[in-house]
């Protein structure tokens, strides 16, 4: 099984980007996906999650508004759209799944991808 992720950059306070998550190996039908990211010398944030079943999607406050996770069941691939972006969101972010929607929001996801570093200036 692999995720890859993809879709990072530098944008400017206000733009936007939409990371994509690609897996292989497995579908993820019945998973709950989702991203998280890290800035350095700071712990692995939450940042949003979805049912994959379901649809039910979960953000924390700070990118509640500003950022939507999306999914493609066909592509076997999940997005994060980020609007109206702040220095403060500058981190790599992962993707990541798991059965446990608990532990992809608490950073213990059995699957991660690789990182995709986005850096918002100011």
């Amino acid at each position: 099984v692999q995720l890859q992720a993809s879709g990072g950059g530098l944008v400017q306070a206000g733009g936007s980007l939409r990371l994509s998550c690609v897996a292989s190996g497995r579908t993820f039908s019945d998973y709950f996906v989702g991203w998280l990211r890290q800035a350095p010398g700071k712990e692995r944030e939450f940042v949003a999650a979805n049912s994959w079943a379901s649809g039910t999607t979960y953000y924390p406050d700070s990118v509640k508004g500003r950022f939507t996770i999306s999914r493609d069941n066909d592509k076997n691939t999940w997005y994060l759209q980020m609007n109206s972006l702040k220095p403060e969101d500058t981190a790599v972010y992962y993707c990541a799944a798991d059965r446990s929607g608990s532990k992809v929001v608490g950073g213990t996801a059995d699957y991660w991808g690789q990182g995709t570093q986005v850096t918002v200036s100011s």
